[in-house]
């Protein structure tokens, strides 16, 4: 069983707010504990969040809203969660840093991709946030671009309401089966949807491997950094 050294975790905006509009502060305390646990053993984590909890561009744009404007919103609504899961983080004693690609000094720095990589060297938890600082990019997209530009070795994505990749949608085809490691060829080749095709695209080209996976009992994050074999990696061969 082999570990990571620096990984980058993707949670979902949902996951925030426990299925509900806004920040649910047990859940978010309850993930800060989690990463936590990560960062106590020396391990090197960054984090990426979506914002779904509050807004998501595409919906508000099916409504009649300018896309570009409502995704700007769905952005400072993912700092909003980065925020939230500072505090909870440097409650636990752990030193964070939040990093936004859009400048608001006076909550945080600005994205500068060397001064995250020293930050995590020196045993902080970096949480980007803001997505990429433009619109039309996914958070999923965002998560590998960030991984790849800090030097990450992995890309744990946490997929509400599943606990990795299946063979079909598990919700609808009851003979569904969980597949434990597969290829990014395999994947294509099989038609199975992982995450947003610009990130799985990026993460394909530049050999980044992903794991997904769902957050589950406490201790499923550490479970996976320290190469337990939890939900489905995803590998360049």
């Amino acid at each position: 069983m082999t570990g990571y050294k620096r990984v980058l975790l993707k949670l979902s905006g949902e996951v925030f707010g426990g299925g509900k509009v806004g920040v649910d502060p047990d859940v978010v305390q309850g993930i800060a504990r989690e990463i936590a646990a990560v960062a106590e053993t020396g391990v090197q984590i960054a984090v990426v969040t979506g914002g779904g909890n509050f807004f998501r561009g595409a919906e508000l744009q099916q409504r009649g809203m300018d896309r570009v404007r409502a995704d700007y919103m769905g952005m400072l609504g993912i700092v909003m969660n980065c925020l939230a899961l500072q505090d909870f983080l440097e409650k636990l004693g752990i030193d964070t840093r939040v990093q936004t690609a859009i400048t608001m000094g006076q909550v945080a720095e600005p994205y500068i991709p060397r001064r995250a990589i020293r930050h995590m060297e020196k045993g902080r938890v970096v949480i980007f946030g803001a997505g990429m600082g433009m619109p039309f990019f996914s958070t999923d997209t965002v998560a590998v671009q960030r991984a790849l530009e800090s030097r990450c070795d992995v890309v744990i994505f946490d997929k509400n309401g599943v606990d990795g990749i299946y063979t079909a949608d598990p919700k609808v085809d009851p003979t569904a089966t969980r597949i434990e490691q597969i290829t990014f060829d395999e994947a294509i080749n099989q038609g199975l949807r992982i995450i947003d095709q610009t990130a799985f695209t990026l993460a394909r080209e530049n050999k980044l491997p992903l794991i997904v996976f769902g957050l589950g009992e406490p201790g499923t994050i550490l479970r996976a950094v320290q190469g337990e074999r939890i939900g489905t990696l995803v590998t360049a061969s």
